[in-house]
């Protein structure tokens, strides 16, 4: 999914650590004009910028809604597309051509420059889900794009099932392609269940509630709330009192900053100018339609222009 907003804030990630398990609250972002889809945005913020290589957390829906992305770029970065309700068109310019649906991992890797596209049916339907991103470190953020599909198949654990669609969790592991440590999972906690998952101690996680109340480390998270715990647990207990369902994410702290701006990962202000300029040149004003970035074939429609950048150089927010 693009970053749809009109006036995208600069934003330069830190690995940052801290003690406890501390709740990252939504904030509202409409994506697009007048008849804006409203997403909730988790990640990043202010008080953390990353957890893993996790730099961007979406979450949508339930609602009756039509999504249309049109061609749009990316670089330095995965998109990680996981619905729980309905269904999404993906073409991308390596020539990939998916439908999105629920419980089924939609992984791209953007690299060196991607663009794709993501159209819901003619018709509303009910769309719920998460659009994540992931930061590439800097020895492969400049690998070839590429996408890929898996489905996990879930399992059981302590009365929960779970899917685990990227890393290793309950010994049981997924082949999706990363570039750095991570962990992705969805768990779903039946009312009055309490389980323990065993953790990697040198990851740090997010606990992101899609549904339900539950208790995570004995702290109540509501619904829409990140729970990030840092790097050093062995173990997590999560409690539910009513039906719940979670995605737990994970991974080694990145250890570099980074650059994000608009659909762009970059480590400079000059490389988020430069990939900028290449997007406008090539795509929108139809220069070089096979250059960084390549061309959506068979999408009905124009591609996204960027965003103006500011008018101030981006610098780093501590």
């Amino acid at each position: 999914m693009s970053n749809t907003e009109k006036n995208p804030a600069e934003v330069l990630c830190e690995t940052q650590q801290g003690a406890g398990v501390q709740l990252l609250t939504p904030r509202e972002v409409p994506l697009g004009g007048p008849r804006a889809m409203n997403v909730r945005r988790t990640l990043p913020q202010r008080s953390r910028s990353l957890i893993g290589g996790w730099c961007f957390v979406d979450h949508y829906g339930p609602e009756t809604t039509r999504m249309h992305v049109p061609p749009h770029p990316h670089t330095g970065l995965q998109t990680v597309s996981w619905l729980f309700a309905g269904d999404i068109e993906h073409r991308d310019s390596v020539g990939s051509l998916a439908t999105v649906r629920p419980g089924e991992l939609n992984l791209m890797t953007a690299g060196r420059g991607i663009s794709h596209s993501e159209v819901s049916p003619a018709e509303p339907t009910m769309l719920h889900g998460a659009q994540l991103w992931v930061a590439l470190p800097n020895a492969h953020r400049d690998t070839t794009p590429a996408f890929e599909n898996y489905v996990p198949t879930p399992f059981e654990h302590q009365g929960a099932t779970v899917s685990v669609f990227i890393g290793e969790l309950a010994g049981v592991s997924s082949p999706a392609r990363v570039f750095s440590p991570l962990l992705g999972a969805q768990l779903d906690v039946p009312a009055g269940t309490s389980i323990t998952l065993a953790l990697k101690a040198s990851f740090e996680h997010g606990v992101l509630v899609d549904a339900g109340d539950v208790t995570i480390a004995n702290v109540a998270t509501p619904t829409d709330h990140l729970a990030y715990l840092a790097p050093g647990l062995t173990e997590l207990t999560i409690t539910a009192t009513t039906d719940a369902r979670l995605l737990l994410l994970g991974g080694e702290p990145l250890g570099e900053a980074i650059v994000m701006w608009w659909n762009f990962i970059g480590r400079s202000h000059d490389e988020i100018v430069k990939f900028r300029a290449q997007w406008q040149a090539d795509v929108i004003e139809g220069g070089n339609p096979v250059g960084r970035f390549g061309t959506v074939a068979n999408f009905d429609g124009h591609p996204l222009p960027a965003p103006e950048l500011p008018t101030i150089r981006l610098k780093p927010r501590l």
